[in-house]
């Protein structure tokens, strides 16, 4: 036995093994708490805001730099208990967190990927409704919504149709959140079926609503992160595993062919904030039983952390200009798959591109200039935690006090309204209308 080995185990800090229970606010808040202490190096706690009723909006961060962001260190988010009556995800990611601390520097792979990446976890985006659920179903229960009744995944602006509802202060701190990190890659945690679900939830003609879906320019990327979540969970893949639910070929669907939903958190994630997010049903039983959660971590474990490596895909790297000066609020898309709202570059000049592997040309744009064209191959094998990084160097001097920044963000309208395929014959019909009532309380 090596004694000394043993003794730097037991002198380790470690948490207190996590059960397989519902954690209440204040279990939550200590378990978090208590992992940041123990685990300082790695781990960063902060809360976002406050919900209606004063709860805070604690997000976990785990890296190897976790207090702030690093140039070239791509930015990761899970998020759960959007409705509050939905617990599955609330207590895989604080499962998730555990794992992730415990194993860093045992498990090469959970190393490597604390390494290479800053792991924001928000457990629970709706505490209020979370705590408001007296008597758990399966279907539908008072906690859904937040505590003045809003549903916050119809609560952000949407851009297909003017959502003219009140924005709640759950959904403001996330708006807000988004602006202060370079987020890449994300996912939000529901129950009631049993699904990956990728945009658009919402749509016109020019996405394709007249064929019964919604495809982003980066469809191709998001069927793939869809399928890695759904091919690693046993039940998922099946598509068929919900009893009087809708099948879904592979456990994968886009949101809307499932049903239209306005307002919705991962449409407003890919266009006003450049974070590629899909929608995680994990449970065809919104609030289950305690004792089944111990197979769904099972049956998740493999799928989250697979999906975190996804943010490392494509393309990274800095724009400069030919003094070296990074150039923030700089286009940076690739020809044939622009966005509504063109993607840019950060304060620090970084640009991130989820791409799969191909040939690719990226066209850079700066304001009062003509656009520089780069060719990128993306290898059939991915580096190691690493997207394939590439800087890119501008023929020209442009400070960064010379590039306007005060307000890059395209307005939060609906910016497909006057697009050129749009007509009211792409509002939903009658029927889709009616799909929409039937699977309300499923998403």
């Amino acid at each position: 036995m090596n004694f000394p080995y043993l003794w730097l185990e037991l002198l380790l800090p470690l948490v207190a093994a996590l059960d397989f229970n519902y954690h209440h606010q204040e279990g939550m808040e200590a378990f978090l708490k208590t992992v940041a202490q123990n685990y300082s190096s790695i781990t960063h706690l902060h809360s976002i805001g406050k919900s209606v009723k004063g709860r805070n909006l604690w997000v976990l961060v785990v890296g190897r730099f976790p207090k702030e962001h690093r140039i070239g260190i791509p930015e990761f988010k899970y998020v759960a208990n959007m409705h509050g009556d939905e617990t599955v995800g609330r207590e895989l990611l604080l499962h998730l967190i555990d794992y992730l601390v415990t194993n860093d520097g045992k498990d090469p792979e959970i190393t490597n990927l604390i390494n290479s990446t800053r792991i924001h976890i928000m457990p629970s985006m709706n505490p209020d409704g979370f705590e408001a659920v007296k008597k758990p179903d399966c279907y539908y229960s008072i906690g859904r919504e937040n505590y003045n009744r809003y549903d916050l995944n119809r609560n952000f602006p949407d851009a297909f149709e003017y959502n003219n509802v009140s924005r709640q202060p759950e959904t403001l701190a996330v708006m807000k959140w988004l602006k202060t990190e370079t987020f890449v890659l994300s996912a939000n945690l529901h129950g009631g079926a049993l699904v990956a679900s990728y945009p658009f939830d919402n749509g016109v003609q020019a996405t394709g609503a007249l064929s019964s879906h919604s495809l982003t320019p980066d469809d191709d990327v998001f069927q793939y992160l869809a399928h890695t979540y759904a091919s690693r969970n046993p039940n998922m893949k099946k598509g068929d595993e919900c009893k009087n639910k809708m099948n879904f070929p592979n456990g994968v669907t886009n949101g809307y062919s499932w049903y239209p939903l306005q307002g919705g958190m991962q449409d407003y994630n890919y266009i006003w904030a450049q974070c590629f997010e899909i929608t995680l049903e994990l449970s065809c039983c919104k609030y289950p039983r305690e004792e089944k959660l111990p197979s769904f971590w099972n049956n998740n474990k493999a799928s989250l952390i697979e999906y975190i490596k996804q943010v490392h895909l494509g393309v990274k790297g800095q724009v400069f200009d030919q003094n070296g000066n990074p150039l923030p609020n700089v286009i940076v898309e690739v020809q044939d798959r622009k966005h509504i709202c063109p993607y840019r570059t950060n304060k620090y000049g970084e640009y991130y591109l989820l791409l799969l592997p191909g040939s690719y040309i990226i066209n850079v744009t700066v304001p009062g200039r003509d656009p520089h064209l780069t060719k990128v191959i993306i290898p059939e094998k991915s580096q190691n935690f690493s997207a394939l990084k590439k800087d890119i160097l501008l023929p020209f001097q442009g400070q960064l006090e010379s590039i306007p920044v005060s307000n890059p963000s395209c307005p939060m309208i609906p910016l497909y309204i006057n697009s050129p395929s749009h007509s009211p014959a792409t509002k939903p019909s009658l029927f889709l209308f009616l799909v929409t009532l039937l699977h309300i309380f499923f998403k």
